[in-house]
């Protein structure tokens, strides 16, 4: 695994090549630090699955409301129910176009969790990268998430490509999500 410090100026495009080529990231978001990875890429969904001893859904992060509303399966009357679930802590599992992420990470009926982390590096990452993130708690399932760096480099040394280190994180229990269906908007997460 390969640290690198978030204001190094080679951060995002160290990111970039190891997403480009399928590996694995752990970067730092407003809430957690969180694995990374090619939302499109089956062979990157299951490096995430087994690094977290789990499958299924996982979000993805945007870098902004544009991007994330051209990856929904909306109509342009809906947008006023979701432009305000869409930023900071807060994930939106909505449908999204068919061919946006890997269906490995699909909900049901197409649905896909969208984050636009208050995060400038996440932002930075998500807009020079053309396809969806991964965003998914760096921890295996059912454990407390991991906020510390140097803990997590113990732990996922040998299961990640590159660290991007932001510090010790303050613990946070993650985003709220909230799921878009038949035109509401439903606590699914607080």
């Amino acid at each position: 695994m390969k640290i690198i410090s978030q204001n190094d100026k080679n951060a995002i495009s160290s990111a970039l090549a190891v997403l480009n080529s399928g590996g694995i990231i752990v970067y730092p978001t407003d809430t957690l630090y969180g694995f990374g990875a090619d939302a499109t890429n089956d062979a990157a969904v299951d490096k995430i699955n087994n690094i977290k001893g789990r499958s299924g859904s996982m979000s993805v992060i945007a870098a902004h409301k544009n991007m994330a509303l051209e990856w929904m399966n909306i109509t342009s009357d809906k947008i006023k129910i979701i432009d305000s679930y869409l930023g900071g802590a807060k994930t939106l599992i909505v449908s999204v176009k068919s061919g946006i992420a890997s269906t490995k990470i699909l909900g049901e009926k197409n649905t896909l969790g969208i984050r636009i982390p208050d995060n400038h590096f996440c932002n930075e990452l998500s807009l020079h990268f053309s396809r969806p993130i991964i965003s998914t708690s760096v921890n295996r399932s059912g454990e407390i998430p991991m906020n510390d760096p140097k803990m997590i480099a113990l732990e996922f040394s040998s299961a990640v490509d590159l660290l991007i280190d932001a510090g010790t994180l303050a613990y946070s229990k993650g985003s709220t999500v909230y799921q878009y269906k038949d035109n509401k908007i439903k606590i699914l997460r607080d």
